[in-house]
């Protein structure tokens, strides 16, 4: 979405009409993914507040607007602005949807990666695990929500050096991704080269080699058409 095309709608539609909100939103995502912080804050700031007012604050389309507001925080490291925003999310969808609401529980997720990438290992870990057992039993123990709370789990694990539990978690996710998704689906691809770089961070670099050249020739194959040259070898110095 571009900028003529906003200021276009905000001049024919108004500023606060739904198409005009929409495009706000896109534009500031366009600047996110540039990494032009100021002016996707400013967006973003301009569309959660126009929603707010336009609407109620547990308005669906008001807390994505708020989700996407704690997103740019979180992207440029501004760890309590994104918490607090992140919990906002939270903490209406449990009151307005329940508990065990898929919402909800894609919520619960956001905030916990936050508590993670500030090292607040215990507060991350009890929201995966809040999450992972509430889908355990809501949705299924294969469902693509549990497997994602696991992997982030997991990666929790592995940034405490607690290898042995991040290990056996990565291994559960590769391998019911295998058996529901395939072999070759990107989530699985994904779960295998977390297990390698669990793997790595260990110093096990031929469980970590063997797994990472499996991916790189799974993607060649689907991309390129091609395999891995025969002398290939993942090195670092």
């Amino acid at each position: 979405m571009s900028l003529q095309s906003t200021k276009t709608r905000r001049k024919i539609l108004g500023v606060d009409h739904e198409d005009t909100l929409w495009s706000m939103a896109y534009l500031a995502s366009t600047y996110r993914n540039q990494g032009r912080w100021l002016e996707a804050e400013e967006l973003s700031v301009q569309v959660m507040q126009t929603r707010e007012t336009k609407f109620e604050v547990d308005h669906p389309d008001t807390l994505t607007s708020i989700n996407n507001l704690a997103s740019i925080y979180s992207s440029q490291g501004k760890w309590m602005e994104a918490e607090k925003l992140f919990m906002q999310v939270m903490e209406t969808r449990t009151t307005k949807f329940g508990a065990d609401h898929p919402d909800t529980l894609t919520s619960i997720n956001n905030p916990a990666w936050i508590y993670s990438s500030q090292g607040k290992w215990m507060e991350a870990e009890k929201l995966f695990m809040q999450v992972i057992e509430t889908c355990k039993t809501k949705l299924r123990a294969d469902h693509p929500e549990t497997l994602f709370s696991m992997s982030n789990l997991a990666l929790t694990y592995r940034k405490q050096g607690r290898w042995k539990e991040a290990e056996e978690l990565n291994l559960r996710v590769m391998e019911t991704r295998k058996r529901v998704l395939g072999d070759k689906h990107p989530d699985t691809l994904t779960s295998m080269n977390n297990l390698a770089l669990t793997f790595w961070d260990q110093g096990r670099w031929q469980e970590a080699e063997r797994l990472f050249v499996e991916v790189t020739g799974i993607y060649l194959r689907q991309h390129l058409g091609t395999s891995i040259p025969p002398r290939w070898l993942a090195r670092t110095t």
